[in-house]
Order: structure tokens, then sequence, then C-alpha cells
């Protein structure tokens, strides 16, 4: 499904549980489908793609379409959690919402850090296998050849 589909599918769901009198806060999943498909949105608008399907023209007018609905969509988001739990609550949201997204860059980091000193680590050990393998397979040669085995 497109970000943009996903966006307004996840907002329908959730305007239709506030009109059905469900509170913002138990409706976390929804919100969460949004906030995924409207910063997908943006990301799709703000990075260079390699479509052949499209003209740059193209590629260029849909993902501003699809960015703009994004903004709109969390425009109304905006508006539907104001009117239930008031501004605090929006900004509270935003605050969450910034923590979380930090949190996850952080634990990506942290994962492309561990894998990065795994292989280097796999790369010495290797190293130092093969060197000693060289240096007592080259040992063994010499005893070998000074004893006249070879």
């Amino acid at each position: 499904m497109e970000p943009i589909s996903a966006a307004v599918a996840a907002f329908t769901a959730l305007k239709a549980g506030v009109a059905a009198g469900r509170e913002i806060a138990s409706l976390g999943k929804q919100i969460g489908t949004l906030f995924d498909a409207i910063d997908q949105c943006k990301s799709d608008h703000n990075k260079k793609k390699n479509r052949q399907v499209l003209s740059a023209n193209e590629e260029a007018l849909d993902t501003f379409v699809a960015r703009q609905k994004a903004d709109d969509i969390e425009k109304q988001l905006r508006d539907v959690v104001i009117s239930t739990r008031g501004w605090g609550a929006w900004q509270e949201l935003l605050k969450l919402r910034a923590e979380i997204r930090r949190e996850r860059a952080a634990e990506e980091k942290r994962k492309k850090l561990a894998q990065a000193k795994m292989i280097e680590n796999i790369i010495i050990w290797g190293s130092v296998a093969l060197g000693l393998t060289i240096l007592f397979g080259g040992t063994i040669l010499v005893i070998l050849g000074s004893q006249g085995r070879l």
C-alpha cells in the first residue's frame, strides 16, 4: 500500500473512532500508522528516486501531491487532537513523536556500529588465524626440510 493510501486509511479509522466516542489514547495504532505514512510521504518527496516508469516531472508532481495530502491529513489530525484533548495534548504528542524518532535513530546507529565492530573482529581474528597457519606451516616445512624428509 502506498504511504498516502495508508495515511488516508489510518486517518479515516481515527476519525471514525473519535466520532464513535473513543479516546485518542485508545487509537494509538491508527495514529502511529498515520504518522509513519506521513513521514514516508515526506521522505519520498525529499529523496531522489530512480524510477524508470515515470518521467522526472511526473515523479516530482506525484511526490509533491502525496506530500501535500500528507500535510493536509496531519493538519486534520492536529485539529482532531486539539478539539478532543487540547493544545497541550498535541504538543505532548509531537514531543513524544520526536523522542521516539531520536530513540529509533540512536538504536539504528548502535546496531550499525555493533555490526561494523563484529566485521572488524572477524577480519582481525581471521588474519591472525591465517598468519598463525602460515607461520606454523612454514616452521613445519623448515623442520621437515632440515631433517631431509621433504
